[in-house]
């Protein structure tokens, strides 16, 4: 009785299991195509003849290409905030961004992937136009509450209004993340370094 108990969830858990994998060998695959040729570039047929699946078996799991994309963009996303923000409570917001940048420059496709969907998305008829419209506040508003954080423990000395400091924080992250996209011999670690620094008006941010 205990083992034929034992076995059923197991049992059940089975093609649960294989349907995550498969979505999961999906989104993969249409992380590539979609950096490669952009979303509308990209199609679902050509997704689903890299991983040698019919197009109904891709539709199966996604009816949409927008909602392949939604999941693309949220698996590329997904290097989480939420330890983001526990990097600026225990070490302030020029530690947490420089730990962040030195794990997207293992994940090359994925900012690649992330640059072209958000030029695409800048039109409002994109599929994924609120989505990095939400992201952007999200993430202007976690760093924003970060530098008030450091504010007032007098970690950074630019008092500026917390928000403003963000946006032009994101902007220069963002605008040097492209260049070292173009141009990979950059150095993108010293060049955020030396933008922390002035922005936030800190010294040796690398060591902060």
């Amino acid at each position: 009785m205990t083992e034929e108990m034992s076995a059923r969830p197991a049992a059940r858990r089975g093609p649960y299991a294989k349907s995550a994998r498969r979505r999961a060998e999906i989104v993969s695959s249409a992380t590539s195509v979609f950096a490669a040729r952009g979303y509308r570039g990209g199609s679902l047929r050509e997704i689903a003849k890299q991983i040698d699946l019919s197009l109904t078996s891709v539709v199966h799991h996604f009816p949409t290409k927008s909602a392949l994309l939604v999941a693309v963009l949220e698996r590329a996303d997904a290097a989480s905030i939420e330890s983001f923000e526990s990097d600026t409570r225990t070490k302030g917001v020029a530690s947490a961004v420089l730990r962040y940048v030195r794990r997207n420059l293992e994940r090359p496709e994925m900012l690649r992937l992330l640059a072209l969907m958000a030029a695409e998305s800048s039109a409002p008829d994109h599929p994924a136009h609120e989505w990095f419209r939400d992201r952007y506040e999200r993430v202007i508003a976690a760093i924003a509450i970060a530098v008030r954080r450091d504010q007032d423990e007098g970690r950074i000395s630019n008092s500026r209004a917390p928000r403003n400091i963000a946006e032009s924080l994101v902007a220069l992250w963002d605008g040097l993340q492209l260049q070292w996209l173009i141009d990979p011999r950059r150095d993108l670690v010293a060049g955020v370094t030396a933008a922390l620094e002035d922005l936030l008006g800190i010294q040796d941010a690398l060591d902060t």
